[in-house]
């Protein structure tokens, strides 16, 4: 009896922080909509208490990927937009493996037979490549985003990888793609800012009309170019892994 606790016991804890969550509805919350209508606000309080929003950012970004929660992407944005290229992307980073070296962990539990099912017929796929060459092709993975992102982090402990090959990887295989997200949500942040403080002046003037408008020549920031140009690297990186290990396999 004790034993069979002892093996439901993650199972158990796992589904009570994954109900709370959805029951405080904190996923909906932390939208990019939200984070929007309240920019100015949010952005006060980052500078003036940096370290405090860091910490809280890196909290949710952690529980929503080692609870594999909807909107990764929407968070790293975010990230971006509140903290910058620069230290949105490295937090990201940074939370991003934390929530993966979690979900890791728990997949190696009791509740891998779940997970494993959850991720169905990927898992064959991953497998197959995976006992080839463990750490070249978690590495592939992180660098060309092809399975979903819970999957690349479930396949590796249930298909037995080493923690710190698994660490390693993470690690350097979303820097790019995590980075191109982050100044692109930082390219959006400084539209929203030029944009609010156009709009803020034309009340102040007492126009008859005011509206706050966001056009295609607004999105012309250095960030977003930055970004987008990161990202369509990152878009290529598979196409030039693909050439580079034919040619080392000729």
């Amino acid at each position: 009896m004790p034993s069979q606790i002892k093996k439901l016991a993650p199972l158990a804890a796992f589904a009570i922080v994954f109900a709370l969550i959805w029951a405080t509805g904190l996923q909906n919350y932390f939208s990019f909509k939200n984070i929007a209508e309240n920019q100015i606000a949010l952005e006060t309080y980052v500078d003036s208490h940096l370290a405090y929003a860091i910490l809280a950012y890196m909290g949710i970004y952690i529980a929503a990927v080692a609870f594999s929660l909807p909107g990764a992407t929407i968070l790293s944005l975010i990230g971006g937009l509140l903290f910058g290229g620069l230290i949105g992307g490295v937090t990201t980073v940074v939370s991003a493996t934390i929530g993966a070296i979690c979900l890791f962990l728990i997949a190696r539990t009791s509740i891998g037979d779940i997970l494993r099912r959850k991720a169905g017929k990927w898992m064959e796929k991953i497998a197959a490549e995976f006992n080839q060459g463990a750490a070249s092709y978690l590495l592939f993975l992180r660098l060309a985003p092809i399975f979903p992102f819970f999957v690349v982090n479930l396949a590796p402990a249930l298909l037995g990888a080493r923690l710190w090959t698994f660490c390693w990887t993470t690690f350097i295989g979303i820097m790019p793609g995590t980075f191109a997200i982050s100044y692109i949500g930082a390219g959006i942040g400084a539209v929203l800012t030029s944009e609010n403080a156009k709009y803020q002046q034309c009340i102040a003037s007492a126009a008859d009309i005011c509206s706050f408008e966001l056009n295609a020549n607004s999105f012309l920031s250095t960030e977003m170019i930055i970004g987008l140009i990161a990202l369509g690297v990152v878009a290529l990186l598979p196409i030039l892994i693909k050439k580079f290990n034919k040619r080392r396999a000729v």
